[in-house]
Order: structure tokens, then C-alpha cells, then sequence
């Protein structure tokens, strides 16, 4: 129960790594908005969780817009009370294509989701995280957590754009770490490699067992992360253990990033 009595947004939290980190925060005994644009698949996360459903609320969410990020921080504090963690899940990528292959639209998409959604999302979560009275230097308000990827550490041809966003998204996390620091905010993230998730075609281009291998052979360890592996790392980066920690983009890579 290392989440006891936390309140916490998952954004993107119906499929893949978000679903990982929800039901893993969930079983930790936090209580979590699932954010996602799919109402259905998010509500149907939710019903999974079984007896531990009352813990979960799913929420169609565009985070890309800003009131819906506004109505989202709302919702959770009406249904749960204040926010203690916001984990910025949510992402997309593009095909695998040459740099100047990839549609405006494409371009405009990803850092809509994987930049924009930050912003607005810490825009409107931290002023309440500051506005919590501490009770000491060691009194932690707020945990925020980003999604990176080991893309944005060693980034994989044909992926040029989104390898930019997710290096954006460590670049924005160390510099808010630095800055809410001595508000007693702490800001993370993690760095996945593939996993098996809705986005894995997306980025091998095809699911073949061909481009599998392929992609498995640049894994030392020799598997596609999986929600779960996700789930534990958020876990451990958002509780109380991890109160000296800030400013980590922690690899979850299998040793890929070496």
C-alpha cells in the first residue's frame, strides 16, 4: 500500500503503459482518474479492476485542450479530493518514415500529445499542488511524472519527430524539477523501451516477426518492456520512498540505452 490514500490523474490511462500504471497504483491503494480519449476502453479498464473498481474513475479527455485538462483536474478532486500525483502518459507517434515524409498534420499531432499536454496539464496541476500548506522540508506537495523514451536518449531512425518529442519531454522535466524543487514538487520521468502496447506497429512499421527481431536484438535483455514493468517503476518514482528523487529520467529499457 505504497500509494495509500493518493489521488492521483493517469493520462492515457485505458491502454498499454497507462493501464499498467493505473492498475498497478490501484493495487498500491491509490485512488486514479483514468484519462483517456477512448471513454469505452477507459471505462472498461475501469470495470476490470473488479472489487477494486471504486478506486477508478474513467474520463473522456482530450488533452491536447486545455478545458478539458481544466475539467479533468476537477473531476478528480470532486470525486477523490486533492491531486497528489499526475502522470502524463498519454502519447502517439508517427510512422516510420524519412524526416521529410511525415504530413504536417502528423507533426502537428505529436506535439499537440507529447509536448503541448504537458504544459497544459502541469499548467493546471501544480498551482494546486502549491497551493497545499507543507508541513516541512520534508513535506512533499505534488509528484509529477512524464512519459518519456529511451527515443529521446538514442534515437531510432525513421522516427525522427517523435524521437525530438519524447527528448523535448526529459528537457522540460529536469528544467521543471529544477524549478518546483523548493516548492517541494517533485517532477520525473520514465524512459520505456518498445513494449507491448497499441503503439508497437506504429513504431516497427509492420508486425512482422521479421521487424520483432529486429527490434529485439538492439534489447540486451531480450524482451519488450511490458505494462507492468512500467507500472512498478511509476509506483516506486510517485511514493513516499522516492521523496529525494527528482528530476530522474529513469531507463526501463532492459539495457538498451547502454
Amino acid at each position: 500500500m505504497r500509494l495509500h490514500n493518493k489521488v492521483a490523474i493517469v493520462t492515457g490511462g485505458a491502454s498499454g503503459f497507462g493501464a499498467g500504471i493505473v492498475r498497478k497504483f490501484v493495487a498500491e491503494g491509490a485512488r486514479v482518474l483514468v484519462a483517456d480519449l477512448n471513454l469505452g476502453l477507459a471505462e472498461a479498464s475501469v470495470a476490470a479492476l473488479g472489487a477494486q473498481a471504486s478506486q477508478a474513475m474513467a474520463l473522456r479527455v482530450d488533452v491536447a485542450q486545455a478545458d478539458d485538462v481544466r475539467r479533468m483536474a476537477d473531476a478528480a478532486e470532486s470525486r477523490f479530493g486533492p491531486i497528489d500525483i499526475l502522470v502524463n502518459n498519454a502519447g502517439v507517434t508517427h510512422l516510420p518514415s524519412a524526416l521529410e515524409a511525415v504530413s504536417e498534420a502528423d507533426f502537428d499531432r505529436i506535439c499537440a500529445v507529447n509536448m503541448k499536454a504537458i504544459y497544459l496539464a502541469m499548467c493546471e496541476v501544480v498551482p494546486r499542488f502549491k497551493a497545499r500548506p507543507s508541513e516541512g522540508p520534508n513535506d512533499i506537495r505534488g509528484v509529477v511524472l512524464n512519459m518519456a523514451s529511451t527515443a529521446g536518449v538514442s534515437p531510432r531512425p525513421r522516427l525522427s519527430w517523435y524521437n525530438a518529442s519524447k527528448g523535448w519531454v526529459i528537457t522540460a522535466t529536469r528544467a521543471t524539477a529544477v524549478e518546483l524543487a523548493p516548492h517541494r514538487i517533485r517532477v520525473n520521468a520514465l524512459n520505456p523501451v518498445a513494449g507491448e502496447t497499441p503503439l508497437l506497429k506504429s513504431f516497427m512499421g509492420e508486425d512482422t516477426p521479421e521487424q520483432r527481431a529486429r527490434f529485439l536484438a538492439s534489447i540486451p535483455i531480450g524482451r519488450f518492456s511490458q505494462p507492468e514493468d512500467l507500472g512498478n517503476a511509476a509506483c516506486f518514482l510517485c511514493s513516499d520512498e522516492a521523496s529525494m528523487i527528482t528530476g530522474v529520467c529513469m531507463e526501463v529499457d532492459g539495457g538498451r540505452c547502454i
